[in-house]
This record gives C-alpha cells, sequence and structure tokens, in this order.
C-alpha cells in the first residue's frame, strides 16, 4: 500500500516532531498568523473577540459612544478593500456534454419505383370507385357526414347527380337557424272576464311565461276559479306566482270539480303551499295534472315529501305529477301513480278497481313536530268520496279464509271457557 505523504516527505517523518520546540521557533507575528488560520470562527467556546478576523490594539480613548462607533465602522467599510477570495471564480464545465444519438437511417426501399398493373387501374378509376375503395379499405372512417352526404346523397346546384362520388372539397355544414318562439300573447284581461263569466267557450287557459302580471291579478285569477265550471286546463308557469297566490288556488279547488290541469311550475311556490294543493285535489279529485316543479326553494325536505307522499297514496284520479323529490318518498309517489293509471286501464277493460287505502295520520308516531311545523294551515286528510257507481273491490280468497279461521278460533276459545266452568 502506498505511504500518504505532505510536502514530498512521508507521514511517519512528521510523528516525532516536537511541537513546543516547533512554535518556539516562531515570532509574534507568526504566532499570531497562525491562531488567526486555526481558529475556526464557528466555535462557540472561543470568545468572540479571538474569533473575529479585525483586531485592535489601541487603549481606550473614552466612554462608548454607539452612534460614533457605528460611523466609524460604516466609513472603515467603505474604504476598506475587499478580502480576497480564497479560491477565485473560475467558470468550469464538469461532466460529459450530452448529445443525441444520431438515429439509423431505415430505409424502406431500396428499389427504384416499378410500375405495376394496379397503377394504371387506379390511374383510369373514378372518383366514386375511389371513394367506394376507400370503405372497403376501411377508410371510410376519414370521411364526416357533411363529405358522406356530398358523395352519396346530396343533389347539388350544379347538376350533379346523387351518388356521383366523392369530390375532394366539402364545405361545412351551415347551422340551422330557428326563430325564437313568439311571446305569448294571451289577452290576460279578456281571460280573466271570461272566467269570471263562466264562459263555456274557454276550456283551457295559457298565461305562461307572462310576467307582468301582479300578484293581485292571479289572486283575481285563483278567486274566479272557484265558481268557473266550464275551465278545465290552466297553465300559470313562469309567472313569479307566490305562496300567497297559491293558497288562494288551493281554497278555489276545494269547490271547483271541473278543473283537470293545473301547472305552476317555475315559481316561487314553497313546499307547504304544494301540499296545500294536494290537500285541496283530494277533497273533489278531480284534477288529474298538477305541475308544481322548478320552484326557488328548489329542496322541499324530508318531512313536506313523505307528506306529499301520503296525500298522493289516497288520491284516486291524479295521474301525473311533476314534482322534484329527494327522499325515499319520490319512489312511493310512482307506485301511487301507477296504480291509478292502473285503474283507468281496469275501467276501461270492465275489472274491478284497486281500492285506494284508508287515510292515515303521517309521522304521528316518529315526528310529532308536523303539525308544529304547518301549524297556520290545517293538515287534515279526508277520505276520496265515492264515484257515481263504485265498483266492488275484489276481496281476495286468503283474506276469507284468514276471516273463518279467527272466527273457528273464537268458537273453540268460548267452547273452552265453557268447559272450565
Amino acid at each position: 500500500m502506498a505511504q500518504m505523504k505532505l510536502h514530498g516527505k512521508s507521514i511517519a517523518a512528521y510523528e516525532d516532531i516536537d511541537i513546543d520546540a516547533l512554535l518556539a521557533t516562531l515570532t509574534e507575528e507568526e504566532l499570531e498568523e497562525l491562531g488567526t488560520e486555526l481558529i475556526d470562527p464557528d466555535d462557540t467556546h472561543i470568545p468572540p473577540s479571538e474569533r473575529c478576523r479585525y483586531k485592535t490594539n489601541k487603549q481606550p480613548t473614552g466612554p462608548f459612544n454607539r452612534k460614533a462607533l457605528l460611523d466609524f465602522i460604516e466609513k472603515k467599510a467603505r474604504e476598506e478593500k475587499d478580502w480576497d477570495e480564497a479560491k477565485p471564480y473560475k467558470k468550469e464545465i464538469r461532466g460529459k456534454i450530452w448529445k443525441r444519438k444520431e438515429e439509423a437511417k431505415v430505409q424502406i426501399n431500396d428499389d427504384v419505383h416499378i410500375d405495376t398493373e394496379w397503377d394504371e387501374v387506379l390511374a383510369q378509376a373514378t372518383e366514386e370507385e375511389l371513394v367506394d375503395l376507400a370503405a372497403i379499405l376501411g377508410f371510410h372512417g376519414m370521411l364526416n357526414q357533411t363529405q358522406y352526404h356530398q358523395a352519396f346523397v346530396d343533389n347539388d346546384d350544379s347538376g350533379k347527380k346523387p351518388g356521383a362520388g366523392f369530390q375532394g372539397i366539402a364545405k361545412h355544414q351551415d347551422f340551422k337557424l330557428f326563430d325564437d318562439a313568439p311571446p305569448n300573447d294571451t289577452d290576460v284581461d279578456a281571460s280573466l272576464k271570461q272566467i269570471k263569466d263562466n264562459d263555456p267557450s274557454l276550456k283551457e287557459l295559457n298565461l305562461n311565461n307572462i310576467k307582468n302580471i301582479s300578484i293581485d291579478r292571479l289572486i283575481e285569477f285563483g278567486e274566479a276559479l272557484k265558481t268557473n265550471t266550464n275551465l278545465e286546463k290552466f297553465h300559470l308557469a313562469n309567472t313569479r306566482a307566490s305562496d300567497k297566490v297559491a293558497k288562494v288556488f288551493a281554497e278555489s279547488l276545494k269547490s271547483n270539480k271541473t278543473l283537470k290541469t293545473l301547472n305552476v311550475e317555475s315559481n316561487y311556490i314553497s313546499g307547504q303551499c304544494i301540499v296545500l294543493l294536494l290537500e285541496a285535489i283530494n277533497e273533489n279529485q278531480t284534477v288529474t295534472e298538477l305541475r308544481v316543479a322548478n320552484q326557488r326553494p328548489s329542496l322541499l325536505g324530508n318531512k313536506v315529501e313523505m307528506r306529499i307522499a301520503e296525500l298522493v297514496r289516497v288520491n284516486i284520479t291524479l295521474m301525473n305529477l311533476g314534482i322534484f323529490m329527494e327522499s325515499p318518498a319520490r319512489v312511493l309517489v310512482q307506485e301511487y301513480l301507477k296504480r291509478n293509471k292502473d285503474n283507468e286501464r281496469r275501467g276501461r277493460v270492465g275489472k274491478d278497481l284497486i281500492e285506494a287505502p284508508e287515510p292515515k295520520q303521517l309521522f304521528k308516531r316518529r315526528n310529532e313536530s308536523l303539525e308544529d311545523t304547518f301549524k297556520s294551515d290545517s293538515y287534515k286528510i279526508t277520505a276520496p268520496k265515492p264515484r257515481d257507481e263504485p265498483k266492488p273491490a275484489v276481496k281476495e280468497e286468503s283474506e276469507e279464509e284468514d276471516e273463518d279461521d279467527d272466527d273457528d278460533d273464537e268458537t273453540e276459545s268460548s267452547e273452552e271457557e265453557e268447559e272450565e266452568e
């Protein structure tokens, strides 16, 4: 193993040197310079005065003056030349310079172009034949719908026959512009007069998207509906109707027996008033379609939705209910509407109808705060009124058997009691 050397001598030659004798040969200046070079400035065990390169041997000239000291230090720093760096900066590039590897050129075909029999066939082929060939080879996906119709279907102004082949350039298809829907030009005043006069010619009234109708005028429509016996469809969507209007309509629906469709979508009706409308519909059960979706309070809440489901459960005429629901009550409402539609079909074919269940108090045991939530209104559910000729409900055989079994049990229990006596 090669021995380490220092200044041309082996390290072992310096082991026997007397350090004290070597220091004794140095002068005071050399000792001071040596101490300055060997002291570690980051060593906290050495006093700060020893670690600092600047030293002074002057005697104190007077009391401490902080401002004079700072001025002196700044002046000396400006006048004193900067210390030389231990190693001057020199730009060096280390490591290897990265160079992209030259990719080997792959020569696909060394031969010169050779004419084949297909070249002559393709040169004489028509554009229609080229398009057919592209379709066979699977290149038909490169043609958009406009190019396809330009090639095979359309008959342009130049007199070209349909299916004459692709012409190379096809312009984009122009957008189809449609006229805006005309505004609703229904005469509000005349319509209100017709409803109040119970005009037999007015079967349907459409006030959709008329936003300049005041709340008081809408209330007049609701009050006039109470005595009207001819109007069957009333559309009131996007008219800024509020709860005040909905309550008036609910009161009118309790006495109106001719209205079939009521549309109050895209308004400001709350969930409580939607419940009021359904309760009023259940009074006479003549309304078959009710649309109350897209109201400003978009979320109805679980209590209101379950209440709506309970009201639809006892309704036997409602076929369509336009409403947005999030709770499981949505599935129940769908089942009840499906039952009503099934009853309509059964009535047409002469089958027995499915009876509506008896009304019950919703959330009686699970939630007692329902009446407190809607304490301003009455939420008593009334049983549906029978029709002119109600059909008897089908009684299942299993129910009859259960009743017979109950009678047998009662007789047996009475006999046992007599024996015991």
